[in-house]
């Protein structure tokens, strides 16, 4: 997740980030030919001997036919398709039912508040509550007990601070407040006999990880110079963890927190502190508005120019262990993570795939020096490995190129750790649509990553100047609706330095387009979306997509309704809505119970603009909140 619509008459955000151009932005068709030929031309493109041709995509789809029943196959996907709304609720198929888990700011110890309305609460109540926005999230279990571990990525201010004039933070307990709604939630949930799902009060297990928590640094850039401050002269520990948008878990039972827009918290109070590198991951002299350097300067550039370097990592987490010290990760790299994809190669070596959420960054991969061993001690598997950037030909191949001093001219593997973006960009990777959430697929040795959008594609370059061409995987310039690509790499060897690649959906709008902007062909009016970003596969091989775009349902976007979660057959290319979300919300965050039977599913910033009351109804204040499905006859979900 970006921010990228979390305005709601937020000056500062706007400001940061101009407003997407939403106009209609139609290719000439002999322009997207020449462009996108190699890319879309290719028999094997959704797989199962089934066509893909740039005519077919640049034509639309009123002439073909659905690709589950092209294939000669029946649909795998039983249930039956949502259609697309804006109502202020969440609307799952006939057969279904859900219900709210937990909510931003309800207590998690019974000395916690009650949330107020009014206030929203304080500093205090936040620490003892469900933080906001809450991201990406895993269910574990053990001994018995079950536990959920969500991110909370960030707070809407103009919501939070609702009580206040200006919409922002207005004193130090405000700041307070704002910080203790960020990080991690870790909490014991169960199971009551009517089948809902709560938290469990006061359970030793219960946990908030903030951005005030200690945190140890491991891996290359440990101890190096770029990390070390004059809290922490020996570059080892740092506090906090903050922006935790997707997740990863860990066949060691431990949870990957990901931090993203790490860099909105900072700021400079002399700009002439700001150097190429902090412009290369958006630092400025401003911050967004949460204000946190008015109470802890070393949110600061100027006066503490490493304290930045110290975060953007992926972070290891035990859900088990409340005393446990959280771990960052350096050698997984340092940029907008979104989320962190763990499989075991056959040869035993932890691969990670890893997008970085921004327009024309990169997608990543790391390979462990040490091998995954069941029922050994795994703990230290993410210290040391090799990390890698895909580099995208046209021609449907690919391939890894492995970091390193030599190849991006940095002193060190330290550096290229603190500085991962510049290291990427030194050896000619390609520039991708925002990757997003990665997911790979239990059945086959295939991987998948949502290339959410990019409305800069073939207008301008990246923030390090590396040119956006549309081309390969991201054959549209001014890509308001973005994609899925998939690669499977050479010999299903998940370390090889080759892979093979297609794209599983273009997503697009074929009642308003005849063109590319009309998405594939296994795009149609009845499923038809925009900016997939989460994903996941289930234990069936089944893909859930969910979107984080625009919810307009005008223009470009008309008919879309608002932001959804979608199933997807990754070898008929069948795609059908299973989920609408409420207004102004995005969807993200997925997981699931052990025994299937409950599908989690994250509720991010409703009512970011002022038009929705979820989950409470009424007049009362939105809030972001983790919702269970279940099936009425008791089925399985995946």
């Amino acid at each position: 997740m970006s921010q990228k619509n979390s305005f709601f008459h937020d000056p500062l955000m706007a400001a940061f980030e101009e407003q997407e151009d939403i106009g209609a932005q139609n290719l000439e068709r002999t322009e997207f030919e020449v462009l996108s030929t190699n890319a879309l031309s290719r028999r094997h493109f959704i797989g199962a001997g089934l066509a893909f041709g740039v005519s077919s995509f640049v034509l639309g789809v009123g002439s073909f036919p659905s690709r589950a029943f092209a294939s000669g196959h029946a649909s795998r996907l039983q249930f039956e398709p949502v259609v697309a709304n804006g109502l202020d609720t969440v609307t799952v198929p006939r057969g279904y039912s859900w219900d709210v888990v937990v909510r931003w700011g309800d207590p998690l110890w019974s000395d916690g508040s009650v949330f107020d309305q009014q206030t929203r609460g304080t500093g205090a109540s936040q620490e003892r509550a469900f933080g906001d926005n809450n991201d990406g999230m895993a269910f574990f279990a053990k001994g018995g007990r079950t536990v959920l571990a969500v991110n909370n990525e960030y707070t809407n201010r103009p919501i939070i601070y609702g009580n206040r004039e200006s919409q922002l933070p207005e004193n130090a307990d405000d700041v307070r407040k704002g910080k203790a709604a960020h990080g991690v939630t870790v909490m014991e949930v169960v199971r009551s006999a009517d089948g809902r799902w709560h938290r469990v009060l006061d359970s030793d297990l219960n946990r908030r990880i903030t951005p005030d928590s200690l945190m140890e640094l491991t891996g290359p850039a440990r101890g190096s110079d770029w990390v070390k401050t004059s809290a922490d002269p020996t570059g080892t520990y740092s506090l906090g963890t903050w922006n935790n948008c997707g997740n990863g878990r860990t066949p060691w039972g431990t949870f990957l927190t990901c931090e993203e827009n790490f860099n909105g918290y900072f700021s400079a109070s002399d700009p002439a502190a700001l150097g190429e590198e902090h412009k290369r991951y958006g630092i400025k002299d401003k911050d967004w508005g949460y204000g946190w350097v008015t109470t802890d300067d070393r949110f600061d550039v100027a006066k503490h120019p490493n304290e930045v370097n110290r975060a953007g990592y992926i972070v290891e987490i035990d859900p088990f262990d409340p005393t446990s010290t959280p771990k960052k990760r350096t050698a997984l790299g340092r940029f907008k993570h979104e989320n962190a994809e763990l499989v075991i190669a056959h040869n035993g070596h932890v691969v990670v795939y890893m997008g970085d959420d921004e327009r024309g960054e990169f997608l990543y991969r790391f390979v462990s020096a040490a091998k995954y061993s069941q029922g050994a001690d795994n703990s230290n598997l993410l210290e040391d490995g090799t990390l890698y950037v895909a580099k995208f030909d046209n021609n449907g191949s690919g391939r890894w190129i492995e970091l390193t001093p030599a190849a991006t001219g940095m002193a060190s593997k330290a550096e290229i750790a603190v500085h991962t973006r510049q290291a990427a960009s030194a050896v000619g990777a390609t520039t991708m649509d925002r990757p997003e959430w990665v997911s790979a697929n239990p059945k086959k040795s295939e991987v998948y990553c949502c290339l959410t959008n990019n409305k800069n594609r073939g207008k301008k370059p990246n923030a390090g100047g590396d040119e956006t061409p549309a081309e390969g995987p991201n054959p549209r310039a001014s890509n308001n609706y973005g994609q899925i690509v998939r690669w499977r790499p050479a010999s299903e060897d998940h370390t090889a330095e080759t892979f093979s690649w297609d794209l599983y959906v273009v997503a697009g709008n074929p009642t308003v387009h005849s063109d590319a902007y009309a998405g594939s062909s296994n795009i149609t009016a009845d499923n038809m979306f925009n900016s997939p970003d989460g994903l996941a596969f289930d234990s069936t091989g089944m893909l859930w997509i969910q979107t984080d775009g625009k919810y307009s349902n005008k223009g470009d976007f008309a008919g879309q309704g608002n932001n959804q979660m979608l199933v997807g057959d990754p070898d008929t290319g069948e795609i059908r809505r299973f989920m609408v979300g409420p207004n102004e919300c995005e969807i993200t965050g997925i997981t699931w119970s052990s025994d299937r039977r409950t599908l989690f599913v994250g509720i991010q910033h409703p009512g970011e603009e002022g038009g929705s009351h979820f989950p409470d109804g009424g007049g009362s204040v939105p809030r972001s909140a983790v919702i269970s499905i279940t099936r009425d006859d008791g089925g399985l979900m995946g």
